[in-house]
């Protein structure tokens, strides 16, 4: 490996200029007038996995946004890895919190700062130029595929349908991801659990148009208040979720599995001070890497109703709305979840508003065993390049589409994450250390060494 690891000490400058390249792409799935970008962002990864040295990569257009695929087999009788990564980001509001441009890459304190530094575009251009670096010095164990989408973030509402209908094509032995994050920077953690994912908007609606609210105000109630009313409503006391039927497929964790859990490194006044909040909050019983790792949570994302620009507006609104997001553990149905949901926010509505919920997108949960070749194989990726042997973590987060390439693709993933907590994802001044970003690409290889001398 020293000829590969001595490649990417050459390129480091172009590897990351590379990177920023991609980053300027402002390539934002959620807003439609930034379609022309993420065809843009689709054809810049095309040309990058090309230049890297795969045989072959084109654009698949789908209802949505393009996917790319690429693939280098040097041997169909070795063993394929497929990598996933996605190039659409978050928006970037609210866009004065930001200390430099979103989508123009600045680097301050060894760090990258910019929207999709780490999600997913920091991530992913990791496995371009640790692939790039194994074709360039002949080091390459095994078959590569590349399947990178611009939906992510939206739920990725075409790419089951792609993978449903290119099965042959995206055959492989394992699912390579990097999409997750580590426990710390000299910590290296594999992810091993990802919740699933529930998302809905929920619309309260009281009188015909906007009121006075001197004149109205007492007399017509406000959505705005009674929307508070109910989402408040939708804890209890102990921080339990009260919809119906929300835990009858909670699975229950053992008690030597949360011993485990409670033995990676966690600081909670680290935690608390980081976050500058005085305690932490959520569900009795449970620590916080449980409340976030192994326990479903209901969260609103954003609320608003009537007046809300400079000055004042004495108005009582005619409308409140409010997006949700639930996260969920193995077991718990996204679908199964959000139907429950509609049926309880209409049951609680009081008769004096009319309540509508849309959900939006969702998705399973996802759970990896750790007696996998894949997994061993990254585990000794990263005890070689980092020193440590990894920990096994459960996220937070939820990447919807991972239980789909389970489900149809019939392959297992296996999620090698380099973010760390302090990144902001999804946040102003998204960052992403430049260090790690180098310890990533130097990584990646080792993995496939490994996960190729264990499949033969």
């Amino acid at each position: 490996m020293h000829d590969v690891q001595d490649y990417i000490k050459r390129n480091k400058d172009r590897f990351l200029e590379e990177l920023f390249d991609l980053i300027r792409i402002p390539s934002i799935s959620s807003i439609a007038d930034h379609k022309p970008d993420m065809i843009r962002a689709a054809e810049y990864w095309k040309n990058s996995i090309l230049k890297a040295g795969a045989d072959k990569a084109e654009i698949f257009q789908t209802p949505g946004n393009p996917i790319v695929y690429g693939e280098k087999i040097i041997d169909p009788n070795l063993p394929t890895i497929l990598v996933y990564a996605h190039y659409d980001v978050m928006p970037v509001d609210p866009i004065e919190k930001w200390v430099s441009p979103p989508f123009e890459p600045e680097i301050r304190d060894n760090k990258i700062y910019a929207r999709g530094a780490d999600d997913d575009k920091g991530q992913g251009f990791i496995h371009a130029k640790a692939f790039e670096a194994m074709v360039k010095t002949n080091s390459l164990p095994c078959n590569v595929k590349f399947m990178i989408e611009g939906e992510e973030e939206i739920g990725s509402p075409n790419l089951g349908k792609f993978c449903q209908d290119n099965k042959e094509m995206l055959a492989a032995d394992i699912i390579l991801v990097s999409d997750t994050s580590m426990i710390a920077k000299d910590i290296p953690s594999i992810t091993v659990g990802l919740r699933g994912l529930s998302y809905v908007e929920v619309e309260v609606t009281g009188p015909s148009h906007d009121l006075h609210s001197g004149l109205f105000g007492g007399a017509v109630a406000n959505p705005a208040n009674i929307l508070a009313k109910m989402i408040a409503s939708l804890h209890d006391d102990e921080n339990r979720i009260t919809v119906k039927g929300f835990y009858d497929d909670v699975e229950a964790v053992s008690a030597e599995e949360r011993a485990e859990m409670a033995k990676a490194p966690f600081d909670l006044e680290q935690y608390k001070k980081a976050l500058k909040i005085n305690e932490v909050w959520g569900e009795k019983g449970y620590s916080t890497i449980e409340r976030t790792g192994i326990r479903p949570t209901l969260d609103v994302n954003g609320i608003w109703s009537g007046y809300t620009g400079e000055g004042a507006k004495t108005v009582l609104p005619a409308k409140a709305f409010a997006k949700i997001s639930m996260r969920l553990v193995p077991n718990q149905d996204h679908q199964k979840i959000s139907k429950l949901f509609v049926e309880h926010f209409k049951s609680i509505a009081p008769p004096y508003v009319t309540v509508d919920v849309q959900v939006h997108h969702g998705g399973q949960g996802y759970v990896s065993p750790t007696t996998s070749h894949a997994y061993q194989a990254a585990s000794k990726a990263y005890e070689t390049s980092f020193g440590k042997k990894p920990v096994p973590t459960r996220s937070g987060g939820s990447i919807p589409i991972i239980s789909a390439f389970d489900q149809i693709l019939g392959i297992k993933s296996i999620l090698m994450g380099f973010g760390l907590e302090a990144d902001a994802i999804h946040s102003p001044n998204e960052n992403f250390d430049l260090d790690i970003y180098y310890k990533g690409i130097e990584t990646v290889p080792y993995f496939y060494k490994y996960f190729a001398e264990l499949m033969i």
